[in-house]
């Protein structure tokens, strides 16, 4: 899979006390994480999810 690049928007949710991860470029593609590194982690993940669910289409 060629590698890519995607912004990502990390916000802090006081509710979940934790962090949200946005990918504006992937349509409700987000994940969380207690921490920054966490949420980051889970973010690539998504990513990694989302495109192969997609290549699939």
């Amino acid at each position: 899979m060629k590698r890519q690049r995607f912004l990502v928007n990390v916000i802090y949710d006081p509710n979940y006390k934790g962090y949200v991860v946005d990918v504006p470029q992937l349509p409700g593609c987000m994940s969380q994480g207690k921490t920054i590194d966490s949420a980051l982690s889970n973010g690539r993940k998504a990513i990694t999810a989302y495109l192969r669910a997609n290549m699939s289409l």
